[in-house]
């Protein structure tokens, strides 16, 4: 991957969050190698399915359970030139969520669009 990117070859990276923002590492982690993906000018997308939702979710308060919180950093990203953000209607649906209950504009898409989504990417990164 390493020669691609310094051979100026433009990759469409996937971002896949998929577990809920707090209790494990793996939320955080993914915005970390997100800003990395960027950095290196590569297409990124980020999808939130399952779990993920809850990233995106406003009005976080970690303030009881001691962990930062981090999700003010999606709104940030628009910067770093990733405006790409796709959540699964499904998804949302079965959390009881909407698209107006996020902080962030993204495009709500089906099952089937996430998954033409995915077929589509070229470096796929799941967290």
């Amino acid at each position: 991957m390493e020669e691609e990117l310094e051979s100026g070859v433009v990759k469409k990276f996937l971002y896949i969050n998929r577990r809920a923002p707090h209790g494990t590492v793996y939320a955080h982690e993914a915005l970390e190698v997100v800003l990395i993906g960027a950095a290196f000018e590569q297409d990124v997308s980020l999808a939130f399915i399952d779990d993920g939702v809850f990233q995106l979710k406003k009005d976080q308060d970690t303030s009881e359970i001691n962990t930062k919180n981090f999700s003010k950093i999606f709104s940030a990203l628009e910067m770093y030139d990733v405006e790409k953000l796709y959540v699964e209607k499904e998804s949302l649906e079965l959390r009881g969520l909407t698209e107006d209950d996020l902080s962030v504009d993204v495009k709500v898409i089906d099952s089937a669009e996430m998954k033409k989504l995915i077929t589509d990417s070229e470096v796929i990164f799941n967290f």
